[in-house]
């Protein structure tokens, strides 16, 4: 019995449309895939007999490897002589290998979850298993980073932390496919922290040849809001360990980025947008060239804002693939133009999927759509539902979204004037404001944000009760964006849609989102025309089948 039987590791001979060109070595994912998914259950007993066995045998050796090690680290020491740099934490294998404990609830965990894991088959290895326990840690990593790991008090890991940890502990490259606010800031900033302990060797030599400040994890985002809560969360991981990071993005000023960049030799953490990422590189303010640790976070959302030429010249930058690069890629999504980027600059990645790679409405969010007359209706239905919910005194967080800069600054204005507490996020605010806005709103200081689309991806506000499309968003894309501001975290949300006439094009769109998503289709939703007219994307692909079943209606032509 062997632990193909517990998995259907199916050796696919299917050639993806998407994956065609190059060497496997060089990306390519033309190559069959070794496929992860839960299989039968009456297999579970045999295969996890076979699976202790494997677990038993790996920390046999891995006992010896570390008795070698700690030999080796002996004889060094009294070979060495002092470093005029601080030593470097004591650390385990940099390539830590995983078998899971309790390979049973391993496989639970990939069913109820919805997860597939895949790799190329060429690497000559069966994707790993998720680790679902925190414990499961011990010994992978080193002992400072597991200490920060626990200060933040996590019960368990989220699906793509589960099951991008063992993969990229083990320096592979990973692309993850999961909804925004799914966890992905420690999938990737755990391992960036134990790549610095185990790796990192460029600020004992090669910092003072440098032009600037060199750092060796980059991490690049689509908009300064994701940037900076990015760059937020891995400094909770880095600040008791004394590795220092920065977060460089447009809308302030470069000359003070580059001058605490500059003061700070402890940086080795650099988060940032694509624009300003690149500026700063071209100038010689930001050495790229030691970056071993490459994180694309929203590649989709980057892709579709038209930083693909930017993206590829910073990685252009960094260290290459065969010099050690590891590139880790986060989207919620699996576009063409989002694959031929992996083809490019990985390295045959694992690619871990926590539910759909398709573009769909987050189930745990309770859709509700209602036909409206005209703005004037909209803005009357508004300040009902805000008063039935009693957002005056409650502090449950309500995000509005308007579709332009001055729509938002109106409905922002009514609804205080209606004493309503509220604030505003929109191209028009300076950079303070829309970070002081997002923190009274995160704090409940102000329980309503109104925001245009700036704030429809990637930003991981906690506990959003409900979003309101106060008007319907240009694209398919950016509704279900939207109302996945809510039921984050496995929680559950509500939406609330307004639809009048002016969006009747949207309306067979909408119509098929809501019927994937098990929701109720409002009679007044199917009056409008329901043809969808299929779109291709340079990002998204074609998105939408021809048509969606509606009434039939009679078409009569006059005789002249």
């Amino acid at each position: 019995m062997t632990l193909a039987r517990a998995f259907s590791f199916i050796h696919s001979h299917t050639q993806s449309p998407s994956w065609r060109q190059g060497s496997p070595a060089a990306g390519n994912f033309e190559a069959p895939l070794w496929r992860l998914q839960p299989q039968q259950p009456h297999d579970d007993d045999d295969a996890a007999v076979d699976d202790e066995k494997a677990a038993k045998k790996r920390r046999k050796e891995e006992k010896k490897a570390k008795k070698a090690a700690a030999k080796a680290s002996v004889a060094t020491s009294v070979e060495s002589t002092p470093a005029a740099t601080p030593a470097p934490v004591a650390s385990t294998s940099a390539a830590a290998s995983f078998t899971p404990t309790n390979p049973t609830a391993a496989r639970a965990f990939l069913e109820s979850n919805n997860i597939t894991i895949e790799a190329p088959e060429e690497s000559n290895e069966r994707p790993p298993l998720p680790m679902v326990d925190f414990r499961e840690l011990e010994g992978k990593i080193d002992a400072a980073v597991k200490k920060t790991l626990d200060a933040q008090g996590f019960s368990t890991p989220t699906p793509i932390q589960a099951c991008c940890w063992p993969v990229l502990l083990q320096n592979k490259d990973v692309v993850g496919i999961a909804e925004t606010g799914s966890g992905k800031t420690f999938a990737f900033g755990l391992p960036a922290l134990q790549h610095l302990v185990t790796k990192h060797n460029v600020f004992d030599g090669n910092k003072k040849k440098a032009k600037g400040a060199q750092v060796n994890v980059l991490v690049v985002a689509p908009t300064r809001e994701l940037a900076i809560q990015t760059e937020e969360n891995l400094a909770k991981l880095g600040k008791s360990m004394g590795i220092g990071m920065i977060c460089l993005y447009g809308g302030v000023s470069k000359q003070e980025q580059v001058r605490l960049l500059n003061q700070t030799p402890t940086v080795r953490i650099v988060v940032g947008t694509p624009g300003r990422v690149l500026d700063m590189a071209r100038d010689g303010s930001l050495d790229l060239s030691g970056v071993t640790y490459l994180v694309l976070d929203e590649a989709d959302r980057m892709l579709d804002k038209g930083f693909e030429p930017d993206i590829r010249a910073i990685i252009g930058m960094c260290k290459s693939r065969e010099e050690g690069r590891h590139t880790s890629m986060f989207s919620a999504t699996w576009p063409p133009a989002v694959r031929g980027l992996a083809e490019s600059f990985m390295n045959g990645p694992v690619r871990v999927t926590v539910g759909s790679d398709e573009l769909s409405a987050n189930r745990r969010v309770e859709q509700t759509v209602e036909v409206l007359a005209d703005g004037y209706a909209k803005e009357r239905r508004l300040n009902d539902f805000l008063r039935s919910v009693n957002a005056q005194r409650s502090k449950d967080k309500i995000l509005i979204f308007a579709l332009y800069k001055k729509e938002a600054q109106r409905i922002e204005q009514t609804l205080r004037r209606g004493g309503f507490k509220v604030s505003g996020i929109h191209g028009d605010l300076g950079q303070n404001e829309r970070i002081a806005s997002l923190e009274r709103f995160k704090l409940a200081e102000t329980p309503l944000l109104v925001a245009t689309d700036v704030a429809a991806r990637g930003l991981d506000i906690p506990n959003v009760e409900h979003v309101v499309n106060y008007t319907f968003p240009l694209t398919i894309e950016d509704y279900v964006h939207r109302i996945g501001r809510t039921g984050r975290g496995g929680k559950t949300g509500k939406s609330l849609t307004f639809f009048t006439d002016m969006d009747k094009a949207h309306a067979g769109e909408l119509i098929r989102v809501l019927k994937d998503a098990d929701q109720k289709v409002p009679e007044d939703l199917t009056k409008f025309p329901t043809t969808i007219k299929k779109k291709t994307h340079s990002s998204y692909g074609d998105h939408f089948k021809e048509l969606v079943p509606g009434k039939a209606k009679k078409i009569t032509f006059d005789d002249d």
